[in-house]
């Protein structure tokens, strides 16, 4: 977390839900090491920080700085044009916390979103790529409704590239087919650039909202896995991301150019891997009255019961998010396998 929790500013109430975060976080989210592992994570924070929902009070900007503490590099979707959100928890998280974020996307499509990359830079370096995708021109092809976002990094033995996105929604149905084009159509051109000459890396995640409601889905899920592009851990395709969790919005995805695919998949089919659930520890349930006023009016004139929980389990979305971080701790230290490889090449003398 940061270097100190200002009492200046944190509330007794404050203080009592990060208390409990940290006891999750503990229980549920493997501790960073120096050197051994990459703690890597998505999360699409909702509207951060428009004002649709409200702005986001020091209480909540301090619960999103604590659960970000806890990874070495994150890909944050839905960012807002006014970046006062974004920079407030950096400001938490200390000085050492970097970001790398994109400019706005256009059209209405876009939502006056931004892509956004969060990173401790005593763990991570920023190797110099940083770039939005722009799909090369094909009949009856569009680009992407929301710019994806990409960048290179360097941590321990690994040089990889990271690609966030928010892939397009649509109807509201399982394989929207412009949903189901966007995966595609930038899946096939990842993987395809990750093997030219001109990558930065040969190692790429992609990650993000890809608004993917089964990894049964054939044309939207089955897009991403086809023979030849990425590989999902069977880890992270058990792990719904969704506040209901009944659906597999989020995804990371992997692919080398350096790595024999056999070699790749055995170093990751065993890492560990999950999604947090800060309502357990935040803005529970049973916290309802607490918020009441700060919901306000409404909350007081929802009539029943019911719809009052309804009322405030919306707004808590937009103080918190109605996806959950998922994350994956990735083997960075290579070491061993380097100087197994050199005692092979030749006999000792």
């Amino acid at each position: 977390m940061s270097y100190f929790y200002d009492a200046n500013v944190i509330t007794p109430r404050t203080a009592a839900g990060l208390l409990r975060l940290r006891e999750q976080l503990d229980r549920q989210v493997p501790s960073r090491t120096i050197s051994e592992t990459l703690m890597m994570a998505t999360w699409n924070i909702r509207e951060f920080d428009s004002p649709k929902g409200g702005a986001r009070t020091e209480e909540s900007i301090h619960y999103i700085a604590e659960i970000l503490s806890r990874f070495d590099l994150i890909a944050v979707q839905e960012v807002n044009a006014d970046l006062e959100a974004l920079n407030w928890v950096q400001h938490v998280l200390g000085d050492w916390w970097k970001f790398l974020v994109t400019d706005v996307t256009g059209g209405s499509k876009g939502n006056q979103e931004r892509m956004a990359f969060l990173y401790d830079s005593r763990k991570v370096k920023f190797g110099g790529l940083a770039g939005e995708i722009v799909i090369p021109p094909e009949k009856g092809k569009d680009q992407l409704a929301r710019t994806p976002f990409i960048c290179g990094f360097e941590t321990g033995w690994l040089k990889f590239m990271l690609s966030t996105v928010h892939i397009y929604w649509g109807t509201g149905v399982a394989e929207d087919p412009k949903r189901a084009e966007e995966i595609d159509y930038l899946s096939d051109f990842l993987a395809n650039h990750v093997k030219e000459k001109s990558a930065w890396a040969k190692n790429l995640v992609l990650l993000g909202d890809f608004n993917i409601f089964n990894t049964t889905d054939l044309k939207t899920f089955g897009a991403l896995t086809k023979k030849g592009r990425f590989f999902i851990p069977k880890q992270l395709q058990q792990l719904p991301s969704n506040i209901e969790r009944n659906k597999h919005y989020d995804q990371m995805a992997f692919i080398s150019a350096f790595f024999d695919p056999k070699v790749m998949q055995g170093r990751l089919e065993n890492c560990r891997a999950g999604v947090f659930n800060f309502f357990d520890s935040v803005y529970r349930d049973e916290d309802e009255k607490m918020y009441a006023d700060q919901i306000g009016e409404g909350y007081h004139s929802a009539g029943t019961d019911k719809k009052k929980t309804q009322a405030y389990k919306f707004w808590r979305t937009f103080h918190m998010s109605d996806h959950l971080p998922m994350w994956f701790e990735m083997p960075i230290d290579f070491g061993r396998e380097a100087l197994e490889k050199m005692v092979a090449s030749a006999p000792i003398q």
